[in-house]
């Protein structure tokens, strides 16, 4: 197993001790935190199968200003991108990413913070738009401009690990502090509704890139 691929499995690990330590209502802090880095290893990821590529040749700050759009960092990122890394590598990712969000969903569903409906259309869009892209390749080989700046661009990858951070990060917050009520609640469904609004966004950017000709 490669860099990539064993920061994607403990990343997925990770997720299972979160749950529990939100359920015995651990040190809010320190779940917050891990939280934090859980969404961080998903861009650490990217830059171990990178560097791993290119034998060390791209480093951290590289990789970061490639992120960040500078012209000669992407360009050189790009180089080694398209060298062969893991044959599962990129479903890994995405299945890391699905079974992560997936148990966030249940877990708050099942205590009674969000809605049953929600969970279902997140397993129904999941469900339906990986069988799509599937059959089509990864998200990082998007062609349309829409798919590329809906989804798979840097910034929109940035924000949707920022969004549901956030979001995971705050219901845990009000469940652990007994605050699962008034203005708190409100603000919980607010953040989630950011959180599913574009989910949803980028699932229909990659229904388009799927069923384009």
């Amino acid at each position: 197993m490669n860099r990539a691929d064993a920061v994607t499995v403990f990343r997925t690990l990770l997720v299972f001790l979160i749950v529990y330590l939100v359920l015995i209502r651990f040190a809010i802090a320190a779940t917050l935190i891990l939280i934090a880095l859980m969404f961080l290893l998903d861009a650490i990821d990217g830059f171990a199968a990178i560097s791993e590529k290119s034998h060390g040749r791209v480093s951290l700050p590289d990789y970061i200003r490639s992120a960040l759009g500078n012209p000669s960092a992407k360009l050189k990122v790009a180089k080694f991108k398209a060298l062969p890394g893991s044959p599962y590598g990129p479903r890994l990712d995405v299945a890391g990413d699905r079974v992560i969000e997936y148990v966030f969903w249940i877990l708050f569903t099942y205590l009674g913070i969000i809605p049953l409906a929600i969970l279902l259309a997140v397993v129904v869009r999941h469900s339906f738009v990986d069988a799509l892209m599937g059959s089509k390749g990864t998200s990082s080989k998007m062609r349309s401009g829409f798919a590329r700046a809906v989804y798979s661009s840097n910034l929109s990858r940035g924000g949707i690990n920022v969004v549901k951070g956030v979001a995971f990060g705050y219901l845990s917050l009000i469940y652990v502090t007994g605050l699962v009520f008034g203005w708190y609640l409100v603000l919980g469904y607010a953040i989630v509704a950011v959180m599913f609004v574009y989910i949803m966004l980028r699932g229909a950017a990659e229904i388009y890139e799927s069923v384009r000709r």
